[in-house]
């Protein structure tokens, strides 16, 4: 779903009290485990969590003038979406977090190559989220990222 909010306060409050609830959750499992470094902010119309410029001047190569982007929570029309792009980056990440995930939640994993969906509001495994949150720091992630994505 697409928003005008231009702060993180205004994209929650626009929410239905039921996503409210759960991006606010997942808001704050992530902020409690994030690695110092990375920066919360609006980004592409979602919550995100970037490596701001002072850390990485080169920025997004799609676009140099934006931060790199590492997670974004987001309400979406039929479910919440966690996109992570260190899970798509780094196959042993992945592996962990599929592996993990069917003890922390009921529903099965419905997941792209950097998002998961929730789509059972009554079920987002938050302290996986934290977990998942905490297992790398910007620098990993820049290093990883110009290993994959920069030419």
């Amino acid at each position: 779903m697409s928003t005008a909010a231009t702060t993180i306060s205004e994209y929650i409050a626009q929410l239905p009290d039921e996503r409210k609830a759960v991006i606010t959750s997942l808001q704050k499992a992530i902020n409690a485990h994030l690695p110092k470094g990375f920066e919360e902010t609006m980004s592409y119309g979602m919550i995100g969590y970037v490596v701001p410029h002072s850390l990485y001047p080169a920025g997004y190569h799609c676009n140099p003038s934006l931060p790199l982007p590492f997670l974004s929570i987001a309400s979406q029309k039929n479910f919440v979406s966690l996109y992570h792009m260190g899970i798509y980056a780094d196959a042993a990440l992945m592996d962990w977090f599929v592996a993990a995930y069917p003890k922390h939640c009921k529903q099965k994993l419905d997941m792209g190559k950097s998002c998961i969906r929730f789509k059972k509001m009554e079920d987002v495994p938050y302290a996986l989220i934290g977990e998942l949150a905490a297992k790398m720091s910007p620098q990993q992630w820049i290093a990883l990222y110009e290993k994959a994505f920069v030419k």
